[in-house]
């Protein structure tokens, strides 16, 4: 079947080469974001991989399968895209408020997050490995590094073939992996089953605690550890004690005006968008550790809603 179309698709025919990479889309999209960080940026680096593929059929041999010929021209993509954008970050907002001391500033500004309806089936095989914390953590790591770890770690591409697919050697990238490894630091989290009961009623008492300003309800639902952070300001707030400073000058800035919401999804984890006055007010997105809420992200930037299916204007 997969010769047959190739073969009509090396013809000209266009929709065979849909039916060839279609199966493979959403698991691209998955690996740009992973190295790249960014909704926009992976699927600009899909587009432009499957243009590239389309152009590059007459020079495929069909010595490697389809899906690592396109894996092989995804993650060229990714790593140019990284080179070439230099890594900017986006300019920070601006509290409109006096807000607290930051506990720290974040690495990694750029990160967005991944909305659960574009994950591909086999991801929910591993949760780690499409949480926003690793997610964030494979972006402290140089590109070549993030790219080795991703494809033999997460995608499990022996070491023979990421070299193919990275252009190089089994030992470089032997050697590439276990600095990534050695490198990669992230926090184990256990939370409770995806969508199961446990989870609903830890979001929906901390989402009503958070709504409500409730800022002594959304402490004790936290872990001592927890973290607050703001994408794509570099503010971080770390512990109960500097969570509840922020909560409260927000607050005390809103004068009783209360937020409203609506429940998503996001990198197989719990979410909801915000609302003040109807106006988008950030998507946050919480890290669950058994039965705590163990960090909240909130992403300031309206142009995520519409990928979570989240109306712009609400109340």
């Amino acid at each position: 079947m997969a010769e047959a179309l190739m073969t009509r698709a090396r013809a000209g025919d266009q929709d065979a080469f849909a039916q060839l990479v279609d199966p493979f889309r959403r698991e691209l999209q998955l690996h740009c974001y992973r190295l790249l960080g960014r909704l926009p940026d992976a699927e600009d680096a899909v587009q432009e991989t499957l243009l590239a593929a389309w152009r590059g059929l007459p020079e495929f041999e069909g010595r490697a399968s389809v899906r690592g010929w396109l894996y092989r021209i995804a993650t060229r993509r990714c790593l140019n895209a990284i080179r070439d954008a230099g890594r900017r970050p986006p300019l920070a907002p601006v509290p409109p408020f006096d807000a607290p001391e930051p506990t720290r500033h974040q690495e990694v500004p750029w990160l967005q997050p991944y909305p659960d309806a574009l994950l591909p089936e086999a991801a929910y095989l591993r949760h780690e490995q499409v949480e926003l914390a690793f997610v964030a953590a494979l972006q402290q790591l140089p590109p070549r590094q993030t790219a080795a770890l991703v494809l033999c770690d997460v995608l499990g591409f022996p070491l023979a073939e990421a070299a193919e697919l990275l252009d190089t050697s089994a030992t470089a990238v032997k050697g590439t992996l276990q600095r990534a490894r050695s490198t990669l630091r992230t926090t184990a989290h256990r939370p409770p089953a995806a969508g199961g009961a446990a989870e609903r009623d830890l979001t929906e008492r901390f989402t009503r605690a958070f709504v409500a300003d409730d800022v002594a309800a959304v402490i004790a639902l936290l872990t001592d550890d927890a973290w607050l952070a703001m994408p794509p300001a570099p503010h971080q707030y770390d512990g109960t004690a500097a969570i509840a400073g922020f909560l409260r000058a927000s607050a005390d800035w809103r004068a009783g005006r209360r937020y409203t919401q609506r429940p998503a999804r996001a990198n197989g984890q719990p979410a909801f968008g915000l609302y003040l006055d109807g106006a988008p007010a950030g998507l946050v997105v919480l890290t669950l550790d058994a039965d705590r809420v163990a960090g909240v992200t909130r992403f300031m930037d309206d142009t995520l809603y519409p990928w979570f299916g989240l109306p712009r204007a609400f109340g």
